[in-house]
C-alpha cells in the first residue's frame, strides 16, 4: 500500500472510531459490537506503529474513554483513571509477563473477571462517601454522586480511620434486571438497550436519581486509587476493602506463572455463563503496588495490567420464518425462527429482530443464512443476514394486527409498529395477565394458563374488571380447576379489591408507569378519580415523574375504554383511594441491612417493607447501620454487626418496630 493510501486509511479509521466512540462512551447507544470496535482499533494501532510519521496525540489510540458531558458538574480525578491494553492471545499475555519481569523479580499477578459496565470513582473522606464520578476522559469525569448513592451495594460510610480513600469500580446491570428492562422497552416500542453495559451507562447518567434507583444497578470495586492507609499489594487491598463492606471483584486469584495465569483466564471463561452479570474478558494485574510505580504508564494504559478479551461466540443458522407478537401496549415485535443452534451454553431456536428498521437495515429474508450471537451473553440476536435465495425479498412487517386484524400504525418518532385497537384480544390478554400479576393486584391462582382458559370461554371480554364478576360455576368449567381451587381464586379476588391505590395504578398497565411512579402518583393525587382528571402539567410537576410519564397517563385516561374500565372497577368495589398509615414513616432516618434466609418473607419483600415504612436498605454493615435483620445462615454481615455493636433483629421484631417503634 503506498503512503498516500496509508494516510487516507488512517484518517478514515480515526473518523470512524471517533463516531463509534461517541456513541459508546457519551451517548450510550453503540451501533457495532465491541469485537468490531476492537478490531478497528487494532488495525489503526498497527498502521500508526508502522507509519510513525502519522503519530497524533489526539488519535483515539492514545486517549482514554470518552469526553466529559455538560449534563453533570465536572470532577478532576486525583489519580488518572486509565484504560487497559487489550490482549487477544496467550502470546500477548506471555509478552506482557516478560515485560513485567524485567523490573520485577518473581512477580505475582492477580487475575479477575473484566466486568462489562461503566467505570466509576468513589471518594471517601473521614469514612463518608463524598464524591462519586464517571471516568470521563480519564483526567476529568462527571459528578454522579447522587445517582451512585442509589446503588444499594455502595456503602455511604465505611468503618475504620482511613482519612481519605479513593476506590475505582465498575457499575453494572445484572442480567435479570437487563432482561426485565429490555422486555419493558420492547413492550413500549422504545429503542432497547443493546447490552448490559449500555444499560448500566444509560441508567447511571440520568439527571433524575430516582430513575437510576429504579434500574437495579450494582457495582464491584476492583482497585484502590488512593489511600492514606499503606497497602503493599493488590490482593491485600481487595481483602481489606471486602472486610470493610465493599462489594469487591467476585473472583480474584493470585498467580505466579504464565501457566497459572492462563489457567485462570480459561476458568473464568468457562464459568462466564454462570455469572449473574456480563463479563467480556479477564484482567491480569501485577500484585505489587511498588512494582506498579516502577513500571508506570503510557499516555493511555498502565504497563502493569492487561485485559484478555474473550472472542464473541457467533454461530450460523438458517432463518425459517418470522413470528410477530402483539405486546400489552400494542407493539408488534418480530422474532426470527431459526434452525436450532448451540450458543453460549444453550440451544437457540428464536432470535430478536427488534423492529422494522432493523429488518430493513440487515435486509432479512426468509431462507437466509444468519449469524447469531447473544447480546450481552443473554438475548439471542441476528447480527447478519445473507445468502439470499433467488426471487426472495426483504421481510415485510404485517399491515394488520395478527391478533385482531385491524390496521396497524407507526407513530411519529417511534421505531415500533403498533396496533391501536383497544379491543385487540392479545392486548386484552396481556393486560389481564399483568393486572393479576404479583407486583400488581397479586391475585393468587390467576396465572396465564387460567386466564387463557377464561378468555377462551369468553368470560373476560370486557377486560380486567370482568375478573371481579366471576362466579364459582364459571371457574369450575375450566380444566384442572376444582372446588377448592375455585374458592381460593374467588377469595384472592376479594382480597385484591383492597390493594392500595399504587398497586391499582401499576396494574392498569399505563405505558412508562412502573411501580415507583405508581406510588408517587398515588401519594400525590390520593384517588384514581383525581389522577384520571389531572392535567399533564399537574402530573409532570410531581417530583420524580416528569413529562414522558405525565403524557402517558393523560393519554391513557383520555381513552374512552380506560374511562369505562375505571367505572367498572369502582362498580365492582375495587379500592381507588390511597391509604396512608402512621407506620409509613416510622423507619424514617433508619438504615437496615438484611442478611440470611428469612422464614416468612423473602429478602426482596423485607426490603420493600422497610422502604414502605420510610426506611433505607443497604447491602453492607457500617457504623451508620441502624439495624441488621437476620435470618438463618447470616454469614459475615452478622459478625460485622456484632463487632460494631449494631442491633440485630428478626422478622417479628422488625414488624413490631414498624407498629410500636420499639423492639423490646
Amino acid at each position: 500500500m503506498d503512503t498516500q493510501n496509508v494516510f487516507e486509511e488512517i484518517e478514515a479509521l480515526r473518523k470512524l472510531l471517533e463516531y463509534h466512540a461517541d456513541l459508546y462512551y457519551n451517548l450510550d447507544r453503540p451501533e457495532i459490537e465491541d469485537s468490531e470496535y476492537d478490531a478497528l482499533v487494532r488495525r489503526l494501532e498497527i498502521l500508526e506503529t508502522e507509519n510513525p510519521k502519522t503519530t497524533d496525540d489526539a488519535s483515539i489510540t492514545r486517549r482514554i474513554g470518552g469526553s466529559v458531558g455538560t449534563q453533570f458538574t465536572k470532577v478532576a480525578h486525583l489519580i488518572k483513571m486509565e484504560s487497559l491494553q487489550n490482549a487477544f492471545s496467550e502470546n500477548e499475555i506471555a509478552a506482557f509477563i516478560e515485560r513485567v519481569k524485567k523490573t520485577n523479580a518473581d512477580p505475582l499477578f492477580i487475575v479477575e473477571p473484566k466486568i462489562d459496565g461503566l467505570s466509576v470513582s468513589l471518594e471517601y473522606t473521614d469514612g463518608l462517601l463524598t464524591v462519586g464520578s464517571t471516568r470521563g476522559d480519564g483526567s476529568v469525569g462527571e459528578d454522579v454522586t447522587a445517582n451512585l448513592k442509589t446503588v444499594k451495594s455502595i456503602p455511604h460510610g465505611i468503618p475504620g480511620d482511613i482519612e481519605r480513600l479513593i476506590v475505582r469500580g465498575e457499575v453494572f446491570m445484572p442480567k435479570q434486571a437487563y432482561l426485565s428492562i429490555v422486555r419493558q422497552q420492547q413492550e413500549d416500542g422504545e429503542f432497547s438497550f443493546k447490552n448490559p453495559r449500555n444499560a448500566a451507562a444509560g441508567s447511571l447518567r440520568q439527571k433524575d436519581p430516582a430513575v437510576t434507583a429504579s434500574r437495579e444497578l450494582d457495582v464491584f470495586i476492583f482497585n484502590v486509587q488512593y489511600s492514606s492507609f499503606p497497602f503493599t499489594g493488590h490482593k491485600e487491598s481487595l481483602d481489606y476493602l471486602k472486610g470493610m463492606g465493599f462489594p469487591v471483584s467476585p473472583s480474584y486469584r493470585q498467580c505466579s506463572s504464565l501457566e497459572e495465569v492462563c489457567e485462570e483466564i480459561e476458568r473464568i471463561q468457562k464459568d462466564r455463563q454462570s455469572f449473574p452479570f456480563d463479563i467480556d474478558g479477564a484482567v491480569v494485574k501485577l500484585d505489587s503496588l511498588q512494582g506498579r510505580i516502577q513500571l508506570g504508564s503510557t499516555s493511555k494504559f498502565p504497563r502493569w495490567a492487561i485485559a484478555y478479551k474473550y472472542p464473541p461466540e457467533i454461530k450460523t443458522s438458517v432463518l425459517r420464518g418470522v413470528e410477530v407478537q402483539v405486546g400489552r401496549t400494542g407493539v408488534l415485535t418480530p422474532t426470527a425462527v431459526v434452525e436450532p443452534v448451540l450458543i453460549a451454553g444453550s440451544t437457540v431456536s428464536r432470535a430478536s429482530l427488534h423492529n422494522e428498521d432493523f429488518i430493513n437495515q440487515l435486509d432479512v429474508r426468509i431462507g437466509d443464512t444468519v449469524d447469531i450471537h447473544k447480546a450481552g451473553d443473554i438475548i439471542p440476536e441476528i447480527l447478519k443476514s445473507y445468502n439470499h435465495l433467488p426471487l426472495s425479498s426483504t421481510y415485510k412487517m404485517p399491515l394488520v394486527c395478527p391478533s385482531c386484524g385491524k390496521s396497524v400504525v407507526r407513530l411519529k418518532d417511534e421505531a415500533a409498529i403498533r396496533c391501536v385497537n383497544p379491543e385487540c384480544p392479545e392486548q386484552l390478554r396481556r393486560n389481564i395477565i399483568h393486572f393479576a400479576s404479583r407486583d400488581a393486584m397479586d391475585i393468587e391462582g390467576l396465572g396465564p394458563a387460567t386466564i387463557d382458559q377464561l378468555i377462551k370461554n369468553e368470560y373476560l371480554r370486557t377486560g380486567a374488571a370482568a375478573l371481579y364478576e366471576l362466579r364459582q360455576d364459571d371457574l369450575l368449567k375450566l380444566d384442572k380447576i376444582k372446588e377448592k381451587s375455585s374458592s381460593n381464586i374467588l377469595k384472592a379476588l376479594e382480597i385484591s379489591k383492597n390493594r392500595n391505590l399504587d398497586r391499582l395504578i401499576y396494574a392498569l398497565g399505563i405505558r412508562n408507569v412502573g411501580q415507583r411512579a405508581a406510588m408517587l402518583l398515588a401519594k400525590r393525587f390520593g384517588t384514581l378519580e383525581a389522577l384520571a382528571s389531572a392535567k399533564t402539567d399537574e402530573i409532570s410537576a410531581v417530583d420524580g415523574v416528569g413529562p414522558i410519564i405525565a403524557e402517558s397517563v393523560t393519554r391513557f385516561f383520555e381513552n374512552p375504554g380506560s374511562r369505562e374500565l375505571l367505572q367498572k372497577l369502582i362498580g365492582c368495589g375495587v379500592n381507588t383511594r390511597y391509604v396512608s398509615t402512621d407506620s409509613s414513616i416510622v423507619f424514617e432516618g433508619m438504615t437496615f441491612v438484611v442478611t440470611g434466609t428469612l422464614s416468612e418473607m423473602t429478602r426482596d419483600e423485607v426490603n420493600k417493607y422497610i422502604v414502605e415504612n420510610g426506611g433505607k436498605t443497604s447491602s453492607s454493615v457500617t457504623k451508620k447501620t441502624s439495624y441488621v435483620v437476620s435470618g438463618e445462615n447470616p454469614g459475615s454481615k452478622l459478625r460485622k454487626a456484632v463487632e460494631l455493636g449494631i442491633p440485630v433483629i428478626g422478622e417479628l421484631q422488625l414488624k413490631k418496630l414498624a407498629k410500636t417503634g420499639d423492639i423490646s
